[in-house]
C-alpha cells in the first residue's frame, strides 16, 4: 500500500502510550500480553472450532466466524506496538507506520460494524422468517455480503487516512496517546483541519448511521414478532438467540460513539485513552466469550473437540 507523499516536516511521531511513569510499565505489559493471549485463543479458537465442525456451517457462525478475524485484525493492529513500548521504552513510529497503523484500525473497526449489522439481519430472518431462512441467508448472498463489507471497509480508511496525512504536521510529533488515532493527530496539524474534520465526521456518520439503522430495524421487528408468541418459553428462547449479539452491539456502539462522536472541544485525552483501550484491547477479547458462554451449539462443539483429544490421548494407537 502507497501513502501519498509526505509534505510536512514530521518524520515520525513519538506516542505518550498508556503511562508516563516508567515503574508501571512492566506490570502493564504484563496486563496487556494477557490480554493479547486470550484475544487470540478466544477469536482464533473460535475460527478453528467453526471451520472444523460442520454443524456450525451456517450463515450465523459464518458471519461469526468473520467477526473473530475482523477481531483479531483490530487487536493485533494496536497490542504488539503497545507491548514492545511497555517492554523496551521505544515509543516511537514512524510516518508511513502511524499511517498504516490507524489505516488497518479505521477499516476493521468499520468492517466489524457491518459485520454486526449483518448479523443482527441474520437474527431478523431466523425470527421473523424461520420458514424462509434457508432461502433468504443463502450462502453466496452472504459471501457477498462479506466481502462487500471488507471492500467498503478498507475504502472508506483509505479516504479517511488521504485526508489526515494530506495534513501538515508541524507543530510537534508527540502524539498523546498509545496509538495513531486522528483526534490527537489533528491537534499536531498546523494546517487547516475543518475539511478534514468534515471529511471524517461524515464517512463516520454514513457507515455508523446506517449500521445502527439496520441494527435498529432488525430488532424491532424481531421484538415485534417475539411479542406475538404465546409462549413464554418460546418468547424466551427467540431472545436467547439474540442476546450475545445485543450484548457485543451495545459495547461496540457506546464506545465508538463516546470515542467519536463527541465535539472536539469536549475530548479529554486520558479519558479518550480509557476508551480506546476498551474498544482496542477489550472488546476483541470480549466478544468470543460472549458468543462462546452464551451459546449452546459452540459449547457442543468444544465438548466434542475435548472428547475426541481425550480419546486420542487414552488411544493414540
Amino acid at each position: 500500500m502507497t501513502f501519498m507523499e509526505n509534505t510536512s516536516e514530521v518524520n515520525v511521531f513519538i506516542l505518550t502510550g498508556l503511562t508516563d511513569d516508567p515503574g508501571l510499565y512492566i506490570p502493564l505489559f504484563i496486563m496487556v500480553t494477557l490480554i493479547y493471549l486470550i484475544t487470540l485463543i478466544g477469536n482464533l479458537g473460535l475460527v478453528a472450532l467453526i471451520s472444523w465442525d460442520s454443524c456450525l456451517h451456517t450463515p450465523m457462525y459464518f458471519s461469526l466466524r468473520n467477526l473473530s478475524l475482523v477481531d483479531f485484525g483490530l487487536s493485533s493492529t494496536i497490542i504488539p506496538k503497545v507491548m514492545a513500548g511497555l517492554l523496551t521504552g521505544d515509543m516511537v513510529i514512524s510516518y508511513n507506520g502511524c499511517a498504516t497503523q490507524l489505516f488497518f484500525l479505521g477499516g476493521f473497526a468499520t468492517i466489524e460494524s457491518y459485520m454486526l449489522a449483518f448479523m443482527a439481519y441474520d437474527r431478523h430472518a431466523a425470527v421473523c422468517r424461520p420458514l424462509h431462512y434457508n432461502t433468504i441467508m443463502t450462502s453466496k448472498m452472504c459471501a457477498y455480503v462479506i466481502s462487500g463489507g471488507h471492500i467498503w471497509g478498507f475504502l472508506s480508511s483509505s479516504i479517511f487516512i488521504g485526508s489526515i496525512f494530506s495534513l501538515s504536521f508541524c507543530r510537534s510529533n508527540v502524539v498523546n496517546h498509545f496509538f495513531c488515532d486522528s483526534p490527537p493527530l489533528l491537534i499536531l496539524s498546523c494546517s487547516e483541519i475543518h475539511i478534514t474534520e468534515s471529511i471524517i465526521f461524515i464517512l463516520g456518520s454514513l457507515n455508523g448511521s446506517f449500521t445502527f439503522l439496520v441494527i435498529f430495524v432488525s430488532y424491532l421487528f424481531i421484538f415485534i414478532t417475539v411479542l406475538k408468541i404465546r409462549s413464554a418459553d418460546g418468547r424466551q428462547k427467540a431472545f436467547s438467540t439474540c442476546a450475545s449479539h445485543l450484548t457485543a452491539v451495545f459495547i461496540f456502539y457506546g464506545t465508538c460513539t463516546f470515542m467519536y462522536f463527541r465535539p472536539s472541544s469536549s475530548h479529554s485525552m486520558d479519558s479518550d485513552k480509557m476508551v480506546s483501550v476498551f474498544y482496542t484491547m477489550v472488546i476483541p477479547m470480549l466478544n468470543p466469550l460472549i458468543y462462546s458462554l452464551r451459546n449452546k451449539d459452540v459449547k457442543n462443539s468444544f465438548r466434542k473437540v475435548m472428547r475426541r483429544q481425550q480419546l486420542q490421548f487414552d488411544h493414540p494407537f
